[in-house]
């Protein structure tokens, strides 16, 4: 199995990236939002690992409950399965996150240059009563991202425009 990283702040253009990059591969596609709240925003990976990669390492199906945000706000939501891909992509903040990063076929950055725009994208993707939440998710990432390393160790960087 092939595994690719899309990462990157929020608001940044990342999930339609990786759609069109998982369409193009015939991937499997699984966001860290099927994971994170507002109130988790990284600390959930064990559950990713054991949910996801370890099966599909082992040759086995991945099988976990996803995040359902159709709401506005994070509730639990359906179980996902599917067979081992040919290609994963994980797509969202911390998924090239410095631990996964020897197993990773590739690692792609997605960045737009500027912050306030990007807050108000992701406003308009979450809605107005996200904002409080954002704000303080985009400090978080910033700080993760700096620990982290993330952007140093991508191979490849798309700045969307």
């Amino acid at each position: 199995m092939r595994l690719v990283a899309v990462d990157g702040p929020s608001g940044s253009g990342k999930s339609t990236f990786a759609a069109g990059l998982a369409a193009d591969l015939g991937a499997v596609l699984v966001p860290t939002d099927h994971f994170a709240t507002w109130d988790d925003p990284v600390s959930w990976w064990p559950r990713l690992v054991s949910g996801v990669l370890a099966p599909l390492w082992a040759g086995r199906p991945a099988r976990y409950r996803r995040v359902d945000w159709s709401a506005g706000w994070p509730r639990p939501g359906d179980e996902v399965c599917f067979d081992v891909p040919g290609t994963l992509v994980l797509e969202g903040v911390s998924a090239a996150r410095r631990s996964i990063a020897h197993r990773l076929d590739e690692a792609i950055w997605v960045e737009h240059p500027d912050p306030a725009r990007r807050l108000e994208r992701a406003v308009a993707r979450d809605g107005e009563r996200s904002r409080a939440h954002l704000v303080r998710w985009q400090a978080f990432e910033r700080g993760w991202f700096a620990v982290d390393g993330t952007r140093a160790r991508a191979d490849r960087v798309v700045t969307v425009g």
